[in-house]
């Protein structure tokens, strides 16, 4: 795709959401049952859509809540709700709907007092910490976020009591029986006004802030960053997490400063992605591009998407890091100066992660944990202690405490920050340089994304696919070693095909929710290697989708 004119530059006017258009039609349009495009359908995380379109509104969230009810119900789930918002035009009205169907069926439900925003890794901590100590009546939640997605799209996701977010089985039944429910007219939602739902026993407002600040020094070394006096930059993207920088420093007494402080359902604020969309992409150059500008004013910088389950790490020695090489600085780190975790404890990573990281895990001697798509496999392992690391190439992390127990078991773009703040006050260098080191050592990695055109059919038969089927016997010059259909850390289904050789891989998988599939490459050569590995990709995948 070719970069958009105006990639890195401020939004024009022109370019901003209408937000009463937006608000007026999640209330005045309604989901057709038979229309595909406004069915709820849970992807990788939640249901996400815009009510320009009818994809995402008031009955999609009250169904959504109705079967999480009945879900919740038939899994004995009998502890509170735990609820947050992002800062999405689209949020608000959405937490609303949410209480009003959860007040109206009796479910206690816990919200950010005076309806303040609330960051997905909260919710997650604010879950996993109840149910420790209540373990009988086990907690869940709920984020009202479409993460970095534009400010016209709308997102609902559900954590059950694991923490994470749900997995494939759980997002089927909600996603199904909410379908049901619309397709019968909304009449089996119970549902009571606002004023009466917010002012029901079952609905407590609370600070899910303070705990979850003072609990960081459980998971991060906060002494070492304050008392290094290193200068941290701080742009939260109008994000959930804008407010909790500042009562952070304080605590911890950090030398920071948050650049930007703006709460706007506009996002006018924002530059400009590659493709000439606001989209809040703190691993996108072009979408960070004013932090980055700024990167000489700091010692260490960052930024988060929306609901702050994401992480961007500016460094004055190379600007905004690629996720794949701070990932794998964080890894080489933590697992040295993290002497309490289990010496057993691995490293996960998605399959579309870099092969710098599997470089990485070989060097500190940890086994690499490689898993599909989506951060809910990494729920069970970072619960038992088993990996203590878990990443995906998309910026988004979590770790173990400091003496090995559960941090959170969704993605917490805080710690990877404030990790990247650890690493420069305890070693003195920031993470670019230690990537740089690395990559000397470990060689180079090149790494790219390409999408192309898919209708449903060839999307079905990419998403299972056998080994056999693809014929060919090398790629870019070097044999095939592996022809992958499931991770080879649980044996799930990737719904795709890693096809993978001594020097490079790619990985092919249909979207979820357009008319694509995308093929993620990476050569541990060159970059005219990965050309050459992404144009046999694409030979590969045709055959295999055509039966040859």
């Amino acid at each position: 795709m070719s970069l958009h004119p105006l990639a890195g530059k401020p939004a024009p006017i022109e370019y901003l959401a209408n937000i009463p258009r937006l608000i007026s039609t999640y209330y005045t349009i309604h989901p057709e049952p038979g229309n595909p495009s406004q069915k709820v359908a849970f992807g990788t995380s939640g249901h996400r859509g815009t009510s320009l379109d009818g994809s995402f509104n008031d009955d999609h969230v009250a169904a959504i809540s109705q079967a999480i009810i009945e879900y919740r119900r038939g899994e004995g789930i009998t502890g509170p709700l735990f609820m947050g918002m992002d800062t999405h035009a689209l949020s608000e009205p959405a937490l609303y709907t949410a209480i009003e169907v959860f007040a109206g069926n009796g479910v206690d439900i816990r919200i950010h007092q005076d309806h303040r925003y609330t960051p997905t890794p909260v919710i997650s901590h604010a879950i996993l910490t109840f149910n420790q100590d209540f373990p009988k009546t086990p907690a869940d939640g709920v984020v009202i976020s479409p993460s970095h997605n534009p400010p016209e799209d709308g997102g609902f996701k559900y954590n059950p009591p694991d923490g994470g977010p749900a997995d494939t089985k759980t997002t089927k039944w909600i996603q199904n029986r909410a379908n049901e429910i619309i397709a019968n007219s909304m009449k089996d939602v119970r549902r009571i006004p606002l004023n009466k739902a917010m002012a029901a026993t079952t609905t407590t407002q609370i600070d899910l802030m303070t705990p979850y600040l003072k609990d960081l020094e459980s998971v991060i070394d906060m002494r070492a960053i304050g008392e290094s006096g290193i200068y941290i930059g701080v742009d939260p993207l109008g994000g959930s997490g804008a407010a909790y920088w500042e009562p952070m420093a304080d605590m911890y007494k950090l030398n920071l400063e948050v650049v930007n402080k703006r709460i706007d359902p506009t996002f006018s604020f924002m530059t400009l992605d590659k493709d000439g969309k606001i989209r809040m992409d703190c691993s996108s150059p072009y979408a960070m591009a004013s932090l980055v500008a700024l990167k000489n004013d700091f010692d260490i910088a960052f930024g988060n998407d929306v609901d702050f389950d994401r992480h961007g790490i500016v460094t004055p020695s190379v600007g905004l890091m690629n996720p794949n090489h701070y990932l794998s600085v964080a890894i080489w780190y933590l697992f040295q100066h993290r002497p309490q975790w289990s010496v057993d404890a691995a490293v996960g990573k998605t399959l579309v992660s870099s092969s710098i990281i599997d470089r990485v895990a070989n060097k500190i001697r940890r086994r690499l944990c490689e898993v599909p798509v989506g951060f809910k496999w990494f729920v069970p392992g970072l619960l038992s202690g088993e990996i203590g690391f878990g990443g995906e190439e998309s910026a988004g992390a979590s770790f173990l405490r400091k003496k090995g127990r559960t941090w959170t078991t969704d993605k917490d773009g805080f710690i990877l920050n404030l990790l990247a703040a650890e690493i420069l006050a305890v070693t003195g260098k920031d993470p670019g340089l230690h990537y740089q080191q690395l990559e000397a050592e470990l060689g180079g990695s090149w790494y790219a994304r390409l999408e192309a055109p898919a209708d449903a059919r060839q999307k079905a038969v990419l998403s299972n696919l056998s080994p056999e089927l693809v014929k060919a016997e090398s790629m870019a010059g070097d044999p095939i070693i592996e022809k992958l259909t499931a991770a080879t850390c649980n044996n799930a289904p990737i719904g795709g095909l890693k096809v993978v050789t001594r020097n490079g891989w790619f990985a092919a998988r249909p979207s979820g929710t357009e008319d694509i599939y995308k093929i993620y490459a990476e050569s541990l050569k060159s970059a005219g290697h990965l050309e050459h590995i992404q144009s046999e990709a694409r030979q590969i995948v045709d055959a295999a989708l055509q039966g040859k």
